[in-house]
Order: structure tokens, then sequence, then C-alpha cells
């Protein structure tokens, strides 16, 4: 949850999910917190698009791989799945509790743009 009671059609997946799925190539990570934050720390192979200008249009074609929509603590995240709601866009999943739940779950990040 993040937070505002569970919307439907939202798809909150566990840091040791996502880590399953990156691992079998199967899902992509798009990080909407600021650019700042993003360099300061991340998950490898995140794109970053943040929320301040987060356009639906502007995601990447993930094919038949799963996208998966993450912040710092999943507030973030869950308002750009909002968008992706409102543009209709077939995206609706999102890391429960952000880098702060990978980051718990004892998970690597990585530090610059890379």
């Amino acid at each position: 949850m993040f937070g505002f009671g569970k919307a439907a059609n939202i798809n909150e997946i566990s840091a040791t999910q996502l880590q399953a799925l990156l691992a079998a190539d199967t899902a992509i990570v798009i990080d909407v917190r600021e650019p700042d934050e993003f360099a300061a720390e991340h998950i490898a192979g995140a794109t970053n698009l943040p929320l301040s200008r987060f356009d639906p249009a502007l995601l990447p074609d993930a094919g038949a791989q799963t996208m998966v929509l993450q912040c710092a603590g999943g507030k973030r995240s869950a308002m750009a799945l909002g968008r992706c709601k409102d543009a209709r866009a077939a995206i609706d999943t999102h890391l429960a509790g952000g880098l702060a739940a990978w980051k718990s779950a004892g998970l690597p990040t990585v530090h610059g743009n890379r």
C-alpha cells in the first residue's frame, strides 16, 4: 500500500519479486525520482523519468517485459501510475515501498547516472 488505500488496477510487487523479474530479464524499471536522487543511488539498469515531467507517452516500449515504476517510498510511483491510468497506458505495476524497500531487502544499488 502507498498510504491512500489500494486502488483498483494497481499491482504492487515486493523488492524480492522485482529482483526475480530483473534476474529473469522480464522487467524494466522506471525510476520516477528527480535526477539528483537518481544520480545519488538507484537500481541497476533503471531508467530515470522524473514525476515532475512524467508523461506516459515518453515511456520506453517494454515489449513483453513488465514495466515497474519505482520511487523512494512508493508515493510518487503510485502517482505516476495514476497518470498512466488517465492516459490509458497499460502500465499498472510499481515497487511497494520503493527504493527504501529495495535497500531494506539488502539488494544492491548503483551510484551515478549509469
